[in-house]
């Protein structure tokens, strides 16, 4: 079994080669200006939640887990940083992996942003992260990335007429309120999700006591 040290090493340099092919293959392939790709590429929760976990990872290999050192170690910021990236990946194999078929590189960035690293991410908060500090309360705090995603990217959507994902695009679905829908459907698995990990922690760190 790797060390914390050593899991988080390698976690976050796959995570960090895989931000930037799917960088490379942005630009390489955009419809927009340099500006506007850019925006778009930071626009989508996968990269910026994918960018979380290389950062948290490279924070831990150099830091170590503490809760009295950098905010992105603390055992309570890596469990909800583990809610996102699940979530990342439930939605894109269960929702948006049939809507496109990426070939060669485009293919393998996608399987690594969408399932490898998030499935790494998970590994490493339940072998590694303490679990006794998680608590219920936490639960709410944990949704506060998500919604300020959502309000930007339907504010900025308004201006730009462009939306990262179907399920929120007012455009294609004839305005807000099927957008609601999904938004509503989405915060829920986000509850789930949460509640789940800090179950999880909570049944651990009886077990270890």
């Amino acid at each position: 079994m790797p060390s914390i040290k050593t899991f988080a090493a390698v976690a976050a340099a796959i995570g960090w080669i895989a931000l930037i092919l799917q960088l490379y293959l942005i630009i390489n392939n955009r419809t927009a200006s340099i500006p506007e790709t850019l925006l778009r590429y930071f626009g989508f929760f996968t990269i910026l939640t994918n960018i979380l976990v290389a950062v948290s990872l490279t924070m831990v290999y150099l830091k170590g887990i503490s809760e009295n050192r950098h905010f992105l170690t603390r055992p309570k910021t890596l469990t909800a940083t583990a809610v996102y990236i699940t979530i990342v990946g439930l939605i894109y194999n269960v929702i948006l992996r049939f809507q496109w078929a990426p070939q060669g590189l485009a293919k393998l960035v996608d399987e690594l942003l969408h399932s490898v690293i998030p499935v790494l991410f998970i590994f490493f908060r339940i072998k590694f992260v303490p679990k006794q500090s998680i608590q219920w309360k936490s639960i709410l705090s944990w949704l506060i990335y998500p919604l300020v995603y959502l309000g930007y990217t339907l504010l900025r959507g308004s201006f730009a007429a462009w939306y990262p994902y179907p399920f929120i695009n007012v455009t294609e679905l004839g305005g807000y309120s099927k957008v609601l829908m999904n938004s509503i459907m989405v915060t829920v698995a986000f509850l789930v999700i949460a509640v789940f990990f800090a179950g999880i922690a909570k049944m651990m760190s009886r077990h270890t006591v």
